[in-house]
């Protein structure tokens, strides 16, 4: 499990893989979209598949290009502008490692609730 800066070892329920920036629904939901079509998305279609309207989209979007994990960059096909976004290398290795993380999550969350079930089935 590794440990922390201290030198102590983290809590077995403490995820400290759940990064806030990623953990958000929004933003979450952009990157997903983004980690399936590794060659990058329009904005139009990114804002299709993460269900956000335009403006929640480009603040998500400003969020995710601060923090490095994601890339625009912005041209223009005939005479209309086109905002292409992408994820970078390191958003790339940042939402894998996140979604690590949930699979630890599901798989302690079933752990617990598994023996719950067990004693509810069996008769009295």
């Amino acid at each position: 499990m590794g440990q922390t800066k201290s030198g102590e070892k983290p809590s077995q329920y403490s995820y400290t893989g759940l990064h806030r920036v990623i953990h958000e629904r929004a933003r979450l939901s952009v990157l997903t979209s983004l980690s399936v079509h590794p060659k990058g998305l329009r904005f139009g279609d990114l804002k299709q598949l993460s269900g956000l309207t335009d403006g929640n989209l480009s603040r998500h979007l400003q969020v995710l290009v601060t923090s490095k994990l994601v890339e625009i960059t912005k041209t223009f096909e005939g005479n209309r502008p086109q905002t292409f976004c992408k994820l970078t290398a390191l958003g790339r290795k940042r939402y894998a490692e996140y979604v690590l993380v949930l699979e630890r999550v599901v798989k302690d969350a079933a752990a617990i609730k598994a023996p719950a079930a067990k004693r509810g089935s069996s008769p009295a």
